[in-house]
């Protein structure tokens, strides 16, 4: 075989992440594919992946090279199209990563509408509030709120007028009453996210005159972000969301903010501007379908932007 083939090869195997996975979407046999793998590290004499009977995992060397090996797909991808005279048609995987309820809202009906217009793109969404390592997962892009600067990826800003707020229905607020204080909390039903095991219960608070954190007691716990929207829709408490998540039931009274004067946050590091952004591995090289993606979900995005 061919190095180019065995690289576009080992690539396939990290994104699907595992040989049988691999086999299954080209059409080769388990055997095959790990003979395939053992010739191309006994060729470098390099070993360049971790396998156990389920999973497998790049070692440092196998990191490095999948890396250069994107780029070297990518860049074969791009001298191919060169015949093509320009055509827009996409082919190829797709593997996206975002947060529960922005993925939902806003990256699942654009993902939808961009596989519409080129059926031969072949998507992946994968929903998740974690942070999830885009390269050793084999992910194309990923969607992340905050302020994430990484040096290993590149970054395109979606908005930058993204902040956290506490929000809850009418009903709700009629019921219980306001919080005019933070304080105020600790005789509401706030309604708490959970992330690997830890309750993102204290939250943050900052205006001119002082910063407080508060303990909240969870009336309702989980770890889905679009689950706290709709438990706050349902009247069962405040919860802090993102103000992209909340932005269309802000707009239709479905919604309320509370605590206004004070900048709110689950983390030391949230502040007024958070961010949004699209992150992808290579600094160089997207495969096509991939930078079509990006280009199209800004083009999508532009007309939702909200006001600061």
């Amino acid at each position: 075989m061919a190095k180019i083939d065995d690289i576009a090869l080992f690539v396939q195997v990290v994104k699907a992440g595992g040989l049988a996975a691999a086999g299954r979407q080209i059409g080769l046999s388990p055997a095959s594919m790990t003979a395939r793998m053992k010739a191309l590290e006994a060729r470098y004499n390099t070993r360049l992946l971790n396998r156990s009977t389920r999973s497998i995992s790049l070692t440092a060397a196998g990191q490095r090279f999948y890396e250069a090996c994107v780029r070297v797909v990518a860049d074969v991808a791009e001298a191919e199209a060169v015949l093509q005279d320009g055509k827009q048609d996409y082919s190829g995987q797709l593997k996206v990563t975002a947060p529960s309820d922005f993925g939902r809202q806003f990256v699942a009906p654009a993902l939808a509408e961009f596989v519409t217009e080129h059926p031969q793109v072949k998507p992946y969404l994968h929903l998740s509030e974690n942070m999830v390592n885009l390269i050793e997962e084999g992910f194309d892009l990923g969607i992340r709120h905050g302020n994430l600067p990484d040096s290993n990826l590149m970054m395109k800003s979606l908005a930058t007028n993204n902040r956290r707020v506490l929000c809850a229905s009418p009903k709700y607020l009629q019921k219980y009453g306001i919080p005019q204080q933070p304080e105020d909390l600790e005789q509401h039903r706030c309604l708490v996210m959970e992330r690997l095991g830890e309750q993102l219960n204290q939250w943050r608070f900052q205006s001119e005159q002082r910063t407080i954190t508060i303990r909240v007691n969870a009336a309702l716990l989980g770890n889905d972000g679009a689950l706290m929207r709709q438990w706050a829709l349902l009247d069962c408490g405040i919860a802090l969301k993102s103000i992209w998540d909340v932005n269309q039931d802000l707009a239709a009274g479905r919604l309320l903010t509370v605590l206004n004067d004070y900048v709110v946050g689950a983390y030391l590091g949230d502040n007024k501007r958070v961010g949004l952004q699209i992150l992808y591995p290579s600094r160089q090289y997207l495969p096509r379908q991939v930078s079509g993606f990006i280009e199209s979900f800004l083009k999508y995005m532009t007309g939702k932007i909200i006001s600061d």
